[in-house]
């Protein structure tokens, strides 16, 4: 997959944080970053025309492939990256998908809430509870709403309700949309956004000058190289400091 990857430069478009399009003519970089440690688990280089999707795969399976000792409990990305094939292949490496839902003007489903969340007979949304990884079931209870409602003892108004995640792995996630433990999980997002920060302005990547896209992949994959190797010294003084400090205060 990765030798399929086009690398002569072409022109990209994206939306900034204003919602309004940015184009570039040359190349694109793609990352796998550790969101606690800021390391750069994996990377890609292409043209700019191509897609953020196509490149989670590559990115995914090379997590997968080169360090399978490492567990990745769950993988955070955008809503760009929304494709069944992303989530597929997370399931596959058991990693729980924490990704922005793209609606592409798909139409509301009837009992369900914006989160997909179950809705009662006055639609109420019921409340998500916890995840049995067993069974790969999502646990709603529910809503709050219930306390004060005639209804709440009618045979319409389920206490309790469940629904496994293979259902539909796009809608259904560990934990579930719009749960606060989602929304805690998703703002780690913002690592890999400070990491190409950090590239773009102390390591040049934003000033490729290579014409060629074999050239240009070179100063890319050694910015990779250098960039975690800067991170590791620096990881590796501060806790030299850190343990010199320990002692002294001993």
């Amino acid at each position: 997959m990765r030798s399929a990857v086009p690398l002569d430069p072409k022109w990209g478009i994206k939306k900034n944080s204003e919602g309004k399009n940015i184009f570039w003519f040359g190349y694109k970089g793609h990352f796998a970053v550790g969101a606690k440690s800021q390391y750069i688990l994996q990377s890609l280089f292409s043209s700019g025309n191509l897609n953020d999707g196509k490149a989670a795969i590559p990115l995914l399976k090379g997590l997968q492939e080169r360090l399978f000792e490492l567990k990745i409990a769950f993988s955070t990305l955008d809503a760009g990256y929304d494709a069944p094939a992303i989530y597929e292949q997370l399931y596959r490496m058991k990693t729980g998908a924490v990704i922005a839902y793209n609606k592409r003007n798909e139409p509301n489903i009837e009992g369900f809430d914006h989160h997909f969340a179950p809705t009662c007979v006055r639609e109420h949304s019921y409340r998500y509870d916890s995840y049995d990884a067993r069974y790969e079931t999502l646990k709603y209870t529910r809503p709050k709403e219930c306390k004060g409602c005639p209804l709440a003892q009618d045979t319409l108004c389920q206490k309790v309700y469940k629904v496994k995640i293979t259902t539909d792995l796009r809608r259904y996630t560990s934990p579930a949309r719009g749960s606060k433990a989602w929304k805690t999980l998703y703002k780690q997002r913002s690592s890999v956004e400070r990491v190409i920060a950090y590239l773009k302005e102390f390591f040049q990547l934003n000033n490729i000058r290579y014409r060629t896209g074999k050239r240009a992949k070179v100063q890319f994959d050694l910015t990779h190289l250098i960039y975690n190797a800067a991170k590791l010294a620096c990881d590796r003084i501060a806790k030299s400091l850190s343990s010199k400090q320990t002692s002294q205060a001993a």
